[in-house]
């Protein structure tokens, strides 16, 4: 079964290479993104990882502001580089300790290892090609370990954001209902008022052709009836749970749904002619407001 996913998430993996004295930690962090923005950051020499990096995050992720970090760690003990002696500096240095007055006190072996350029690395040699391609081969294998942690943490997320949102339409669908409880929804108070325009309307001074007053009738009715709006907010609840259900990258279609939502509630709050409703409809554009909040969350 599907379920949805946020944007947000962290994973850090990685590897060592022990002959080669080397290590690695990639760490791959996600944030909102209206697509899928791909950043890759690397040491110096790495950057042929750039272009496969890309690749296999496209292969994970559909959307989302990604970035990607290689840390590397040479470990000179373990063979990527190692340390010797300037025996020719040392033998100078030595020599010049003899040379000092007798009441000064000649300096310690320790001390003269201390001197800059007594103790030398020498780095490791460079790995040729195949050994260079197969290191490379071995990063990416842990960078995809990253990006499916990456992806487990954007689902665990999700699982939440799904909660929350299903409570968000749960209070929607109830707001809904109240408003088609109002004395604005019912038609009996649409019938009084309807009667009462059209009163007006015979009462006035200047007569009024019968295309002319079922014009105003009709207009006055399309203004004042709100149940087409509750019923196509009904409709988007639906739907809404529906994309919920089925899962996966659904958060653009979600957003555009929290576009409709607010589309019918503003006419709701437009077309109330009392009180009870107009609070309701403000009630619902704070809700909807909050739903859309989370969903900008959604991949």
């Amino acid at each position: 079964m599907k379920t949805i996913a946020s944007m947000t998430g962290f994973a850090r993996s990685g590897g060592q290479r022990p002959e080669m004295g080397l290590s690695w930690t990639w760490e791959a962090r996600s944030v909102n993104g209206k697509g899928l923005d791909v950043r890759v950051r690397w040491p110096n020499g790495f950057d042929a990882l750039e272009a496969p990096a890309k690749e296999l995050v496209a292969r994970h992720l559909t959307r989302g502001s990604v970035t990607v970090s290689l840390q590397t760690r040479t470990d000179a003990a373990a063979g990527g580089g190692q340390v010797r002696i300037n025996q020719a500096l040392l033998a100078q240095l030595m020599d010049l300790a003899r040379d000092l007055p007798l009441h000064v006190q000649p300096p310690s072996f320790d001390g003269l290892l201390q001197v800059r350029g007594v103790l030398e690395t020498v780095e490791a040699e460079e790995p040729d090609d195949e050994a260079r391609k197969a290191l490379e081969t071995e990063m990416l294998a842990s960078l995809d370990q990253a990006l499916t942690g990456l992806k487990a943490a954007r689902h665990e997320e999700g699982a939440r954001l799904n909660t929350i949102l299903r409570a968000h339409l749960a209070t929607i669908a109830d707001l809904v209902s109240r408003a088609g409880q109002t004395a604005s929804a019912r038609p009996d108070a649409m019938q009084d008022r309807l009667r009462a325009a059209l009163s007006q309307l015979l009462e006035a001074k200047v007569p009024v052709s019968e295309d002319r007053l079922a014009q105003e009738l009709a207009l006055i009715a399309t203004r004042q009836d709100v149940r087409e709006e509750l019923d196509r907010l009904v409709a988007h609840i639906a739907q809404a749970m529906e994309l919920l259900d089925a899962g996966g990258p659904v958060g653009r279609r979600l957003d555009f749904l929290c576009q409709e939502f607010n589309r019918e509630a503003n006419t709701l709050c437009s077309k109330a002619q009392d009180t009870a409703l107009t609070r309701i409809g403000l009630e619902l554009k704070t809700v909807i407001d909050q739903l859309r909040e989370q969903v900008q969350n959604v991949e």
